[in-house]
């Protein structure tokens, strides 16, 4: 699968402007430029089932203290997109406070914008 260049690029931009940029700071109003309104997040930490909506989500990063101001170690990367017409996939690695998460998050093109439309979520011990 031929993963187009441009769509790639709008993605990995909200992936690391709006996504990883509002986990690391405690940003809900970006989290909110990435994420669809009535986005679902599904997955497990630590073995026990997760499950949010994005605004349940979003509110929980902002009540949060964020990992900037913790001052402890943050590493956010993006491990592969893959991009079909105006869909797309992300896998990612963000290791924050204690956690070690790998993320799968999909995007839908909608109006123009590539929003986050789903994400699923698991804890792995080192």
């Amino acid at each position: 699968m031929k993963t187009d260049q441009t769509q790639e690029t709008e993605i990995r931009n909200v992936i690391e402007n709006y996504y990883f940029k509002g986990i690391f700071e405690g940003n809900t109003e970006l989290l909110k430029k990435a994420f669809y309104k009535d986005a679902f997040l599904f997955g497990d930490i630590k073995g026990v089932p997760y499950f949010k909506t994005a605004a349940q989500y979003i509110e929980g990063v902002g009540s949060r203290i964020s990992p900037e101001k913790s001052g402890k170690d943050f590493t956010a990367k993006i491990i592969s997109i893959d991009v079909i017409n105006s869909i797309a996939t992300a896998k990612l690695n963000v290791k924050m406070y204690d956690f070690n998460y790998y993320n799968f998050i999909t995007f839908n093109k909608i109006n123009g914008e590539w929003l986050i439309v789903n994400k699923t979520l698991t804890d792995v011990q080192p």
